[in-house]
């Protein structure tokens, strides 16, 4: 009796161990498909509450750009797995654009109606693009599984919207993301041009950074005495403090937005990932260098001998306020995005994994909207890293930091780097209806869990996420 009762001890604390854990196993695994309209769990954000629309209602399939009317500018960008040469002569295994990584830049006046077929040649997961930082109309944002499926090998999908705002932007898949924008499908895009610029792609390619495919120290001409907007566009997963070495610059514009009150610094930017800045300078005689974690572009010369500063340009004090043409003072829909990480099963693989306000993925929360809400969004981080946070279709004006109101220019952002221990507090107007990804921009994390969605009350998408559409 003794022996069995022994036994009978040691199965109890045995059972009480597994089926907890069997039991966690269970409700960790995602769906091999399923829609990002029925994910997790709808948070009003104490507006009015109406049921998760599944199906019916708008679908964001007829959220199109314009159907008709001939493109102002048309580009066909044919995707394909392949080898290519860098700029600075190594070789990579990854994917193009036209036979080359980056892909073409296009550029665009405001106002022009943009067209890009995209050919999928050779890239056999599928490839979509999507237009980061460009609010375009849902149906044209490029996203696998939400707002259209991956185009396969052998087939094409065209994309049309207007380019309604100038700035800086960039272009990438969003489908297998973490594995394909870090292989080289990706590209830039400038909306307007008022005068004289040069874009700067940083990117890293097997471990080699990269600004505009070369390794190490490239040129470009450009005369003494120009008034120079350096475009600078962070295609990689981690912040990148970047500047000029040789004269003072403004930075005049963040993430496609135009800042209020510039003025010339020596100071460092930190870029996050996804993240755009444009400095303007004056060229002197002896040219400027944009440096950016180990590589340089030498613009009108060598520029000088030296390092980046060590001081930081802080966004919440530079510039000059304006109005913000937004009444943040009084939100229709408040909500908390709260980033963490414990350890559990993420479609039934043990780890430590990202939370959204406690849940892990896909049982995360899915902030609802009307169309004219103003929203106003605490997002604060305890999970140990920074995240660089990007809505889709959006761009959000930061109110604080860690409690302390901006006082500066108006900070306009479509991707925000928030820090271990930080706090930010923004708005943003739902002016796009649809149903828009909400994610972290350090692409891994965002295949490890740390996604949701922003979705408008009667819209629906017919599209789902599945082995084939990977939107990460």
């Amino acid at each position: 009796m003794r022996k069995w009762r022994g036994r009978l001890i040691a199965l109890g604390v045995t059972l009480a161990v597994l089926v907890p854990l069997a039991y966690l196993w269970a409700t960790s695994l995602v769906p091999s498909t399923y829609s990002a309209s029925e994910m997790g769990y709808a948070d009003y954000g104490g507006g009015a509450a109406s049921g998760h629309q599944h199906h019916g209602g708008t679908s964001v399939a007829d959220l199109t750009g314009p159907r008709t009317g001939a493109a102002d500018v048309a580009v066909t960008l044919t995707a394909r797995k392949s080898s290519f040469t860098l700029a600075s002569g190594e070789s990579v295994d990854g994917y193009t654009l036209n036979g080359s990584s980056p892909g073409p830049l296009i550029r665009a006046g405001v106002g022009e109606l943009v067209e890009v077929t995209l050919v999928n040649e050779s890239v056999p997961d599928g490839a979509t693009l999507h237009w980061h930082g460009i609010d375009v109309p849902n149906a044209e944002d490029g996203v696998a599984g939400v707002t259209q499926d991956a185009v396969p090998v052998g087939g094409r999908h065209v994309y049309r919207f207007r380019a309604s705002v100038a700035g800086t932007y960039w272009y990438h898949s969003h489908q297998v993301s973490s594995e394909q924008v870090r292989s080289g499908l990706f590209g830039t895009i400038v909306i307007g041009s008022p005068g004289r610029d040069v874009v700067a792609a940083i990117h890293t390619y097997d471990d080699r950074r990269t600004i505009n495919g070369s390794t190490g120290s490239s040129r470009v001409e450009v005369p003494a005495g120009t008034t120079l907007r350096v475009r600078v566009v962070n295609t990689d997963n981690a912040l990148i403090r970047t500047g000029l070495v040789g004269a003072p610059a403004k930075v005049v514009a963040v993430d496609g937005r135009e800042l209020h009150g510039p003025t010339p610094t020596t100071d460092t930017f930190p870029l996050a990932a996804g993240a755009r800045v444009d400095f303007e300078v004056v060229v002197p005689a002896g040219g400027v260098r944009l440096d950016a974690g180990g590589v340089s572009l030498r613009i009108g010369g060598d520029g000088p001998d030296g390092s980046l500063s060590s001081a930081t340009i802080d966004l919440l004090t530079y510039g000059t306020p304006a109005p913000l043409g937004l009444d943040v003072a009084h939100p229709d829909r408040v909500f908390e995005y709260r980033i963490g990480r414990r350890p559990g099963f993420l479609d039934g693989v043990p780890g430590l994994w990202w939370t959204i306000n406690g849940h892990k993925f896909p049982d995360v929360p899915m902030f609802m909207v009307a169309s004219g809400d103003v929203v106003k969004m605490t997002i604060s981080n305890t999970s140990g890293q920074s995240h660089p946070m990007h809505l889709h279709g959006h761009h959000a004006i930061v109110l604080s930091r860690n409690g302390v109101a901006a006082s500066g220019t108006p900070w306009w952002v479509d991707t925000l780097e928030v820090d271990d221990g930080e706090t930010y507090e923004i708005a943003f107007l739902a002016d796009n209806p649809g149903v828009w990804m909400d994610h972290c921009h350090n692409l891994p994390h965002a295949s490890q869990g740390l996604m949701t969605h922003l979705m408008y009350e009667g819209v629906s998408t017919p599209y789902k996420i599945s082995s084939v559409n990977q939107p990460e």
